[in-house]
């Protein structure tokens, strides 16, 4: 991406997670409450969890594009216990309640996002966590959030429903992070794809390959795949990457 802040690249990143947006509305409107309630994959939370953290992270990144426009700096959320309150508030609420706050904040973050200007975009915000960031990286946390929490629903969409730009963007971002960690294994990853490689671990050169498609590599560094698909060389067990 030569020109992040280009009004052409901002609709094209409002234009995907737009769609986004609509797959995973889609997969909870087919839930039923029961189901709502039930676990998902991620320890501790219901689906009624992962689905209203959605919510919020719309409206906490959408105070952060409002503060971008105005120069008025809001938190994308006033403190931890705020926003774990937050993600626990309403989640036994019935489906379409649920469903009907996922969509009306989402849209709100997208008309948020309509309003900034090619200067706003470039203005420096910071979340919760992490270091602070140019306005148009939201785009990218908010595509994020949405794709890969739409896995955590253990509702039929999967890794490999992601689109391919996405796990390009993403997997570039993960493995760019992996090698500077001096915690990470190294390792060569291969795209059985493509070919593409990836080195992993800041440490000593690789001395290992783990091949698979880019999605199921990306899900197994991000912790949504137990890596059981892939292939290490020589034979042996995945390298202990950090948790995402």
């Amino acid at each position: 991406m030569t020109d992040p802040a280009n009004a052409g690249q901002i609709d094209q990143m409002l234009d995907r997670i737009t769609a986004a947006t609509e797959r995973l509305i889609a997969t909870a409107s087919r839930l039923t409450d029961e189901q709502v309630r039930a676990p998902s994959p991620l320890p501790g939370w219901t689906r009624g969890h992962v689905l209203n953290h959605l919510a919020r992270n719309a409206d906490g990144l959408r105070d952060l594009l409002f503060g971008a426009k105005t120069g008025i700096a809001l938190p994308q959320y006033p403190s931890q216990e705020v926003r774990n309150a937050e993600i626990e508030a309403g989640v036994t609420r019935p489906t379409s309640q649920i469903v009907t706050d996922l969509v009306n904040s989402a849209a709100a973050f997208v008309a948020q996002a309509r309003e900034l200007d090619r200067g706003a975009w470039l203005a420096e915000v910071r979340g919760m966590r992490g270091p602070a960031h140019p306005a148009w990286f939201t785009l990218h946390r908010r595509l994020t959030e949405v794709e890969v929490h739409h896995v955590d629903l253990g509702a039929g969409y999967s890794p490999a429903d992601w689109p391919e730009p996405f796990v390009a963007d993403l997997i570039d971002r993960v493995t760019a992070g992996l090698a500077e960690n001096e915690q990470c294994p190294s390792a060569m990853l291969v795209d059985s794809g493509t070919g593409r490689q990836y080195v992993i671990g800041a440490g000593a050169p690789p001395d290992r390959a783990v091949s698979g498609l880019d999605h199921e590599l990306l899900a197994w560094l991000i912790g949504r795949d137990t890596g059981a698909s892939l292939a290490v060389d020589p034979p042996g067990a995945l390298p202990e990457v950090p948790p995402y």
